[in-house]
């Protein structure tokens, strides 16, 4: 399963930096004075077999044995057809879901731990285009979503990977509620993302603001397989200082 899995991964990823690469050229063009922006990174992953296509994980482990919590944001998009050249997903015996997620599921491959998908009561659009022109507005006018999803066992877990597709520059709006809403105080939180050609750098902000009380890990853009694992061990290495 883990040589399948890392097999899966190197593809996904390399066909979504092509299409995000193309994608980026496409998309709406944001109202004079607007900083230099990145659109949303495309879905191209493939879930374990236990998963219906697309659907996300929710059932992080009652007791949180591990310690370790893999929270995510993502939304898949559903336009094209040919999943190979599009690469705004990826078509696989397992099924398709979104990049955020496949992440998620490499980092659990790699160090364990329980997994947990960040929702809302609002729902994104599931194509290329309207997502993108959402995800702007949303952010222009400093929206804050309501999440329909809860983590229960919060206490139980010292380290937190929290991972989010790379809007504009930006991480979504959800990800700034859920630092917020959350007692983080004492963990190590470690965020990622999924972007095409941007960093992970300008999105981190956040994580100062409204994480202040936890030790925030460096952050990852996750667009190479191979930095996935040296990166977790790093997040890890933190517990032991």
């Amino acid at each position: 399963m883990k040589q399948k899995l890392s097999l899966a991964l190197a593809l996904a990823l390399t066909l979504s930096l092509a299409a995000c690469g193309n994608q980026a050229g496409g998309g709406s063009t944001p109202p004079a004075g607007t900083p230099p922006s990145t659109p949303p990174a495309s879905s191209a992953v493939t879930p374990e077999p236990s998963e219906t296509a697309g659907t996300p994980d929710n059932t992080p482990a009652a007791a949180g044995d591990s310690g370790i919590l893999i929270a995510y944001f993502g939304v898949p998009e559903t336009d094209g057809t040919d999943t190979v050249a599009n690469a705004s997903r990826v078509a696989t015996e397992n099924g398709v879901a979104g990049n955020c997620q496949f992440i998620a599921q490499a980092i659990q491959q790699a160090v364990g731990g329980d997994l947990f998908a960040i929702e809302t009561v609002q729902e994104y659009p599931g194509t290329h285009q309207p997502l993108l022109d959402f995800a702007y507005e949303e952010l222009r006018q400093n929206a804050r979503p309501e999440l329909s999803s809860a983590i229960e066992n919060l206490d139980n877990y010292s380290v937190i990977f929290l991972g989010y597709p790379n809007w504009w520059d930006e991480a979504p709006a959800m990800i700034a509620i859920f630092l917020a809403e959350n007692e983080l105080s004492g963990k190590v939180v470690a965020p990622f993302c999924t972007s095409s050609y941007s960093s992970i750098d300008n999105s981190l902000h956040i994580f100062r603001e409204l994480a202040s009380g936890a030790a925030v890990a460096e952050g990852l853009t996750a667009n190479d397989q191979s930095t996935i694992r040296p990166w977790v061990d790093q997040v890890m290495a933190q517990l032991e200082r």
